[in-house]
């Protein structure tokens, strides 16, 4: 597991609060040089070991990106039958993610409610405070910058109807 990690042990963590609830997940290979396993498969494996059913899990394996995983997931659950509409979904990424990702899955459909984990400062006092290394803030500019060019690419593409969604779904079309 990498720095996302809280990602499944917080769905995992959820998964045994609801044991009702379907655990969804959707990860391809993103891989352009090398190829591996599917992140779905990884997931599953993971989530397995920490005791979720397997029976639960819907599984999407073929998403490179995060409008494929809205997109993929969508039809995965449709095909089983564990999707419908009015159904409430947590959608559970990293925070930096979750805007690109909160407009990508309604688009898609969802009716998804931001659950952001992985955070990567503690908030506003963060803004002062000096790296250990000049490393870890270029990585954290070159991941800001992702996600911004991210959300810009996303709306120009209509793969989300907001440049920013916001964790309120009736104020996308403002914003």
């Amino acid at each position: 597991m990498n720095e996302a990690g809280e990602r499944l042990l917080e769905g995992a963590i959820l998964a045994l609060r609801f044991p009702d609830a379907k655990v969804a997940f959707s990860g391809g290979d993103a891989g352009i040089l090398y190829k591996s396993d599917s992140e779905a498969q990884g997931a599953a494996d993971i989530l397995t070991s920490l005791g979720v059913e397997r029976g639960r899990l819907v599984l999407e394996a073929n998403a490179r990106d995060t409008y494929e995983n809205a997109v993929f997931l969508k039809k995965e659950l449709d095909r089983g039958g564990a999707f419908s509409q009015g159904t409430r979904w947590l959608l559970i990424t990293s925070a930096y993610h979750m805007p690109r990702s909160i407009g990508a899955f309604r688009q898609a459909g969802f009716d998804v409610e931001p659950w952001p984990v992985d955070y990567r400062t503690r908030g506003p006092e963060d803004f002062t405070k000096p790296f250990d290394k000049v490393s870890e803030g270029l990585r954290r500019v070159d991941t800001a910058t992702r996600e911004w060019v991210g959300l810009v690419a996303y709306w120009l593409t209509g793969r989300t109807n907001a440049l920013f969604p916001s964790p309120d779904p009736t104020e996308d079309s403002q914003g």
